[in-house]
């Protein structure tokens, strides 16, 4: 029976930035009343305590305490690279003197960990934290005793390939996300070559939706034997209403604002539930690289006075939306899962979902359409905000829908896969 688990994650509450943070902290704290879990990630806060479980931050990790009888790794250990000379160095300052030449070196990627201290995970070159992050969890596995291997996301996967290779340890991959999801099938650069690698090696692959599972399966040619799915969890939270002053209808979208979240066709749906509803106003929380479009283009379609957006907003923020939402939409184009759809639901926020979404098979009785059909969608909202009837039986189905989604429940179905290897 699995005992001792070494999962291998790249953020973990309170320094999160999205769904991978709080669903890694729901299913360690979930296997962790089963197993014994030690978890690596780049950045940790001391004063943050799971129990039973041993959070192991690169940032208060000093590089001498590291064992270095193993050669520090580079790309080229894992895939097919390559090396042009050229005396081009993309990013630095002018006033850095350049090299004449880049020949093919071996890359002593575990000289800095401060990094982790300081930067933003996602910032910088990630490809080179990557490698940081690889070199120095490797080295920690080193010294650890466990019984499997549990990785999550891409960023993590070379540590688990090198980790398995260097201790005959199973190796199993849980994918919240991919690079044909954030992307698209067409581009199939490093990122695509990391994941694909990595699911060829695995000796499981955790899925958290049939929606991925099927991406996997497609667009990466990996058998379908080898793919479990489990859906994800939430943790049960005290709920309230809010009461709105103006008294004026509020639709919310919650995500990042980028082409794989569908937030332009939000803006496309809120253009024509206006035209039925003018009292409604559309609230956008989250941010990223299509923001100044979405504004620009909110303005260009004479609805820029209808709609907020928020930036990025703490979870006791986002609680606060959901308490004063009257709708609550998902148009991703490609979304694995989508927790903030069950957290709306806990609400008691009807959700109208895009088809191509894994919550979707959570939530039947939410109401869907395809992301691009945004008449659908828009008739969808209208009717929500219009047909009390129609509302409450929404909002009272799709609790129940999802009633037994707890992360213990989730834990129980990977710890099951974890024993079977």
């Amino acid at each position: 029976m699995t005992k001792k688990i070494l999962m291998l994650g790249w953020e973990f509450p309170p320094l999160i930035n999205g769904g991978l943070g709080i669903a890694c902290y729901g299913i360690a704290k979930a296997l962790a009343k089963k197993a014994d879990v030690s978890l690596i990630i780049p950045k940790a806060e001391t004063n943050f305590v799971v129990e039973n479980v041993e959070l192991i931050g690169l940032n208060d990790t000093r590089t001498e305490e590291l064992v270095n009888d193993k050669a520090l790794l580079d790309f080229k250990d894992f895939l097919e690279v390559d090396y042009v000379k050229a005396n081009i160095m993309p990013y630095q300052s002018v006033k850095t003197k350049s090299p004449a030449t880049t020949e093919k070196k071996e890359l002593k990627y575990l000289d800095d960990l401060n990094f982790f201290k300081h930067e933003d995970v996602y910032g910088g070159d990630i490809l080179s934290n990557v490698m940081k992050y690889t070199n120095a969890a490797v080295h920690i596995a080193l010294n650890k005793e466990f019984d499997v291997i549990h990785a999550h996301d891409w960023m993590t996967f070379f540590a688990g390939m090198q980790i398995k290779s260097l201790t005959g340890k199973p190796l199993v991959l849980h994918v919240h996300s991919t690079e044909v999801d954030r992307s698209s099938a067409d581009n199939k650069g490093v990122v695509y070559e990391i994941e694909r690698k990595g699911f060829e090696e695995a000796n499981a692959i955790i899925a958290v939706s049939q929606f991925t599972a099927n991406v996997i399966e497609e667009h990466y040619h990996i058998d379908g034997a080898k793919i479990k799915v489990c859906h994800n969890g939430i943790d049960r939270t005290e709920t309230f209403r809010k009461a709105r002053i103006n008294g004026e209808k509020l639709v919310l979208y919650l995500g990042r604002l980028v082409s794989q979240k569908g937030p332009e066709f939000f803006l496309q749906t809120a253009t024509k539930v206006i035209e039925e509803i003018p009292e409604v106003r559309f609230v956008m929380a989250g941010t990223g690289d299509s923001l100044k479009h979405l504004i620009e283009e909110g303005a260009s379609r004479q609805i820029g006075s209808k709609f907020h957006f928020t930036g990025f907003l703490n979870q006791e923020k986002v609680k606060q939306l959901y308490s004063m939402a009257d709708v609550y939409v998902m148009p991703s184009v490609s979304e694995p899962f989508g927790l903030s759809a069950l957290e709306a639901a806990q609400f008691g926020v009807p959700c109208v979902l895009s088809k191509q979404s894994g919550v979707s098979e959570v939530m039947p009785n939410a109401l869907l359409a395809d992301f691009w059909d945004t008449d659908l969608m828009a008739r969808h909202i209208v009717d929500l905000l219009r047909n009390r009837t129609l509302k409450d039986y929404v909002v009272n189905t799709t609790y129940n829908d999802i009633e037994n989604l707890t992360w213990d429940n989730t834990a129980e179905k990977i710890l099951k896969i974890l024993q079977e290897l």
